[in-house]
């Protein structure tokens, strides 16, 4: 059971998970060889990376309570290689700004969909870790004609595919638990560091009240759809079958490891693994198919 709730601690936080647009100019960052700005969206100030060049970009979406380092900063320089990646961060992560109300998936879906018309892209590559992934699924399902092919790595779409003791363990959450490398990598970009507990807290209240999405909601995604899932991860390798079996163009993959390891998340990466490297290749021979 202490190792249960060491996972769920550790994963609840990790798992937390246009009108009138206007984009500001691109800044290049000169040690990292990347180009950063933001949209102004409605009522939202959303940070955006674009790394590496292609014809077909690859959209990353990092988990609750993250950045776009520590959920890809191992992942992101192998995707980069060969096609280009715009990594964004979500309304109240990372340099984003926040808004009035509760962060939803649904809402992330239409803010990510809303900073590609900016960019004037019409269709793109969507890959999301953790609450990421399930903000992918709504982009799909939301906006199908954005979604060209999606990756989905460790999500949910049933209360019931979360791991025994999960929402037990996200009822007793708190700051003090948030495991200090997400804490710092907030304070260490966010314009307001006094907002790390408002992003915690919503997050949280986020998972507590998911209320369970449809099969047929999982049926409507038309986009070709890679499903990947850690034998050891925070949601039933058995639920990630079931959407496997749900969306029509589905593949599955089920890789050794814990949640987010085989990405490199920065709270459970295995620096002596190979096995970022090799996740990097699955991904995107999908995705060049």
């Amino acid at each position: 059971m202490k190792q249960l709730n060491l996972v769920v601690i550790l994963v609840l936080l990790n798992c937390f998970s246009c009108n009138e647009l206007k984009k500001e100019k691109l800044k290049e960052d000169s040690t990292v060889k990347f180009k950063s700005g933001y949209a102004n969206l409605k009522d939202l100030k959303m940070y955006y990376e674009i790394h590496g060049e292609g014809k077909i970009p690859l959209v990353l979406i990092h988990g609750g309570g993250s950045t776009i380092e520590t959920s890809f900063g191992n992942i992101l320089p192998l995707l980069a290689k060969d096609r280009k990646v715009i990594a964004v961060e979500l309304q109240a992560h990372g340099r984003t700004s926040d808004r009035p109300g509760p962060v939803t998936f649904e809402q992330d879906a239409d803010d990510v969909a809303a900073l590609l018309e900016t960019l004037k892209i019409d269709s793109a590559d969507i890959l999301g870790f953790s609450n990421g992934g399930n903000t992918a699924m709504q982009i799909a399902i939301r906006h199908p004609s954005v979604a060209h092919k999606l990756v989905v790595i460790s999500a949910f779409y049933k209360r019931e595919g979360m791991i025994s003791g999960f929402f037990e363990g996200m009822e007793k959450a708190s700051l003090k638990n948030m495991p200090m490398p997400l804490q710092e990598a907030y304070v260490k970009v966010a314009p307001d560091k006094n907002q790390l507990q408002t992003m915690h807290d919503k997050d949280k209240e986020r998972m507590l009240h998911f209320k369970d999405w449809t099969n047929d909601d999982l049926r409507s995604i038309k986009a070709p759809t890679l499903l990947m899932v850690a034998d050891h991860d925070v949601m039933t390798v058995e639920h990630t079958v079931i959407m496997s079996r749900l969306i029509p163009n589905a593949e599955l993959m089920v890789l050794p490891g814990i949640h987010g390891s085989f990405i490199g998340e920065v709270c459970t990466v295995n620096k002596r693994s190979k096995m970022t490297e090799a996740t990097s290749v699955i991904i995107k021979e999908f995705l060049d198919k």
